[in-house]
């Protein structure tokens, strides 16, 4: 059985129970020392046989997982949450095709960490319902659809997650600010490098200010980018524990009062 764990954003003790679970039990571990601390591998078993990947190819990976088949417990240790940037889909493909079994167990993406860090939600009513995981095209321009630029998100608005474009920062300034951008030279941002690792950094900014904040940090990997409005916008109450507001499970407060009032349905019977 091959597992993609997801091993979190960098600090240790953001893997979830079931991913520390499967590297305990792991036979192989193949994990990128570039991107994924090694403390995580405290969770490892000493007999287990460790593959570091920053030095190796997809085809390198492939081997490991032809040679070992079904017959081990494979864990293939990804930083953040494997879903997001995480390459695994043509090792997925693979599995398929070759019939390995195998699981993804998620993790905490470092946007989760950011929002953790800045002590902010990123879904706050009437400033942002919606929040976008994207990057500029960079190197790999080839790889991203036309319709998905930055600034074709900054024309939306919304929270926007921008990763892997730390190396460039007035292109990434420029994009958020084209023509018909939703966004301004005042709208918050916020850089966040190495979210949740020992010398993690954060800055928060504007726009207006990015590019030469970017480049005072002097970091071009592992930052990532937020902005909008909800990092430091007034804040508007959800309806969700309103008393005026009913669900499911919770009825109207009586007029005059703010007390709860559950229904009878009990939401482990949803």
């Amino acid at each position: 059985m091959i597992s993609f764990v997801g091993a979190g954003p960098g600090d240790p003790e953001l893997i979830t129970v079931k991913g520390s679970n499967r590297l305990a039990a792991a036979e192989i571990i193949i994990w990128a020392s570039s991107l994924v601390p090694s403390e995580l591998l405290r969770y490892k078993n000493d007999s287990a046989t460790v593959f570091d990947s920053a030095g190796m190819t997809l085809e390198d990976v492939l081997e490991v997982y032809s040679r070992s088949g079904n017959s081990s417990r494979i864990v293939r240790l990804h930083s953040g949450d494997p879903s997001v940037y995480g390459a695994i889909q043509e090792q997925i493909d693979f599995c398929i095709q070759s019939q390995l079994e195998f699981e993804i167990v998620p993790g905490v993406t470092s946007l989760a960490a950011a929002a953790a860090i800045l002590q902010r939600e990123f879904t706050i009513p009437a400033l942002s319902q919606s929040v976008i995981f994207t990057r500029l095209a960079g190197k790999t321009k080839a790889s991203m659809p036309e319709r998905e630029s930055v600034s074709a998100f900054a024309k939306i608005g919304g929270t926007l997650g921008i990763f892997l474009s730390g190396a460039h920062p007035q292109q990434l300034q420029n994009e958020l600010l084209c023509d018909g951008s939703a966004f301004n030279e005042n709208t918050p941002a916020a850089i966040v490098i190495r979210a949740t690792w020992e010398d993690e950094k954060v800055v928060k900014t504007t726009i207006g200010s990015l590019a030469s904040e970017m480049a005072s940090s002097g970091a071009n990997r592992t930052v990532l980018v937020v902005v909008g409005e909800v990092l430091s916008g007034p804040t508007q109450r959800s309806h969700l524990y309103s008393p005026q507001y009913a669900h499911r499970f919770r009825k109207r407060s009586l007029s005059g009062t703010t007390s709860g009032r559950p229904t009878k349905i009990r939401p482990n019977d949803a």
